[in-house]
C-alpha cells in the first residue's frame, strides 16, 4: 500500500487511483527562457522517481509535464535578442531536454506546450464567464475568487487573511477588478508581444489557466496526482483548483504533492547573491548522476541544502554503488561455477529483505532517503557475501537486484566507458578544425560528446585545455 502526504489534507493518505491500475499525474514544468537551474531539477528528478516507482508497482502511468513557452520573461529575452518569442522557447526546451537526459529523467508521456493549447484556454475561459466565475474589463478577463467557495483549501489560507496581510501576493490591476483578490485569465497584448485573437481582446492567457487546460486535455477532468515545488501552492495551484473545479463541478486532483526548497550553502538561491547554478554548470564539474543521487538523498518534503561538500560526499557514495556493481559483474563473468549451491540459495533469499526494506521506504510517501539506505545495505551485503569462489548465478542475481532498485531511483550502475588521452586529443583537434570552418554545430556536438564521457574542455588563450571530471 502506497501512502502519500497530501498537501490538501495535511496528512498521509492511502493512494487509491481513480481508475484501478492507472495513475494520472500532472507536474508543472519550467518556464523556458534560460537554461534550467538546480532548483528546477529537484521536482524533475523526484517526480520522475515517483513515476518509476508506480511503474515498478505495476501501474500504468500517464505522466504529463508541460513547458511554459509564453511568459513575460520569455518575451523580455526575445525583445532583447530581437527574435520571436517562439525561437527563445524552442531553444531552451531543446537545452532543457539535454539536461533532463543527463539527469536520466525519462520524457513524460506528454510534454504539452502552452502556445499550442490556446483554443482550449479560450474554451475554458468562455465557460467560466458563462457560469459567472469570470468577468471582462477593458479586454482583460478576471476570475471571481470569492465566487469559488473552496478558495484557499490547498494553501489553507482564508480570503480575509489574504486581503488583509498579503497584498504583495495579489495580481496587479486592482483598480479594474471587482475584488483585489481576483486574478487574470486573459490579458490584452502589449506592443511587440505575441498575441492571439479572443472574444475579449487580442492578447494572451494568464499563467494559471494554462495548466488547468493542459491537464484536462491530456489527463481528463479529474486526475490522481498533481505535483510541483512548494512555491507553486499559492497562488498557482490554488488558482488551478478554482478554475478547474468551477468549470467541471468535480474534484480536480485527489492528491497534491509538493517538494521543499533547495538552498545553496544554507541560503536561498538567487542571482544577486551569486549562488545561482544551472544544471549545465554542475555538469561541468560532476556527472549529473551525482546531482540526481544528491537530490534523492533527502526526503522530498525536507528542505535540501546544496554545497560542494555534500556533492563530494554524494559522488563518493555513488562510487561505492558503482564499485559494488563492477565487482558483481566481474565475478559473474569470470566465475568457474555457474550453478547456485545451497548456501548461496539461502543468502539470496536473505537478500530479499533489502528489497522489502526499499519498498517499505518508498511506500511511505516516497522516502528516497531510506530507500537509498536500503540500497547501501544491499551493497554491504553483496560485498561481504561474494568472493572469487562465488558462483556466477549468485553474483548475477545480486547484481540484478541492485540494478532493479537503482533503476527505480534512476541511478545507472554501468560506468561510462573512459576515452583514452589520444582519443580526446583527436576529438579536440577535430573540434578546433570545425570551429575554424565555422561549423559550430559540429564543434558543439564534440564538446557535448566529451562532456558525456566526463571530459571538461576549457578554451584559453594558450589553446584548449581538458580535464576529467
Amino acid at each position: 500500500m502506497i501512502r502519500i502526504y497530501n498537501t490538501l489534507s495535511k496528512r498521509k493518505e492511502e493512494f487509491i487511483p481513480l481508475e484501478e491500475g492507472k495513475v494520472r499525474m500532472y507536474v508543472c514544468g519550467p518556464t523556458v527562457y534560460n537554461l534550467i537551474h538546480i532548483g528546477n531539477a529537484r521536482p524533475m528528478i523526484f517526480f520522475d522517481t515517483v513515476r518509476r516507482y508506480f511503474e515498478y508497482r505495476g501501474y500504468e502511468v500517464n505522466f504529463v509535464s508541460n513547458f511554459t513557452d509564453v511568459d513575460d520573461k520569455i518575451i523580455k529575452k526575445a525583445i532583447e535578442e530581437g527574435v520571436p518569442a517562439e525561437e527563445i522557447s524552442q531553444r531552451y526546451i531543446a537545452e532543457c531536454k539535454k539536461d533532463m537526459e543527463g539527469m536520466n529523467i525519462r520524457p513524460a508521456t506528454t510534454h504539452p506546450l502552452a502556445m499550442q493549447e490556446i483554443d482550449g484556454m479560450l474554451d475554458m475561459i468562455s465557460t467560466l464567464v458563462e457560469k459567472g466565475y469570470a468577468y471582462e474589463v477593458n479586454g482583460t478577463v478576471y476570475y471571481r475568487t470569492r465566487r469559488f467557495a473552496d478558495y484557499g483549501k490547498l494553501s489553507h489560507k482564508n480570503l480575509d487573511e489574504l486581503q488583509g496581510g498579503n497584498r504583495a501576493l495579489l495580481v496587479s490591476g486592482e483598480d479594474e477588478k471587482e475584488d483585489p483578490l481576483d486574478f487574470v485569465l486573459w490579458k490584452p497584448k502589449k506592443e511587440g508581444e505575441p498575441y492571439w485573437t479572443s472574444p475579449w481582446s487580442d492578447g494572451r492567457p494568464g499563467w494559471h489557466i494554462e495548466c488547468s487546460v493542459m491537464s484536462k486535455k491530456y489527463l481528463g477532468e479529474q486526475i490522481d496526482i498533481h505535483g510541483g515545488g512548494e512555491d507553486l501552492i499559492f497562488p498557482h495551484h490554488e488558482n488551478e483548483i478554482a478554475q478547474s473545479e468551477a468549470c467541471s463541478g468535480k474534484e480536480f486532483a485527489r492528491y497534491w504533492m509538493h517538494n521543499a526548497f533547495l538552498n545553496i550553502d544554507n541560503h536561498k538561491m538567487s542571482k544577486s547573491l551569486g549562488n545561482f547554478f544551472t544544471v549545465r554548470e554542475i555538469s561541468e564539474k560532476y556527472d549529473l548522476q551525482v546531482l540526481r543521487f544528491f537530490m534523492l538523498s533527502a526526503h522530498y518534503r525536507s528542505p535540501l541544502n546544496f554545497s560542494a561538500d555534500l556533492m563530494e560526499s554524494s559522488k563518493n557514495a555513488l562510487e561505492r554503488i558503482l564499485t559494488a556493481a563492477d565487482n558483481l559483474r566481474f565475478i559473474a563473468e569470470h566465475a568457474v561455477r555457474g550453478t547456485l549451491n545451497e548456501e548461496e540459495s539461502a543468502k539470496l533469499e536473505e537478500a530479499g529483505k533489502f528489497v522489502a526494506q526499499f519498498e517499505t521506504a518508498m511506500d511511505d510517501d516516497f522516502n528516497t532517503a531510506d530507500a537509498i539506505a536500503a540500497v547501501f545495505d544491499l551493497v554491504k551485503y553483496a560485498n561481504t557475501n561474494t568472493s572469487e569462489s562465488s558462483g556466477s548465478l549468485f553474483a548475477s542475481s545480486l547484481l540484478a537486484e541492485l540494478q532493479r532498485l537503482c533503476d527505480i531511483l534512476g541511478i545507472i550502475t554501468e560506468r561510462k566507458e573512459e576515452l583514452l588521452d589520444e582519443e580526446i586529443e583527436n576529438l579536440i583537434a577535430e573540434r578546433t578544425a570545425a570551429r575554424k570552418a565555422k561549423n559550430f554545430a559540429r564543434a558543439d556536438e564534440i564538446r557535448a560528446q566529451l562532456l558525456e564521457k566526463g571530459i571538461i574542455l576549457e578554451d584559453t588563450r594558450e589553446g584548449v585545455k581538458w580535464k576529467r571530471a
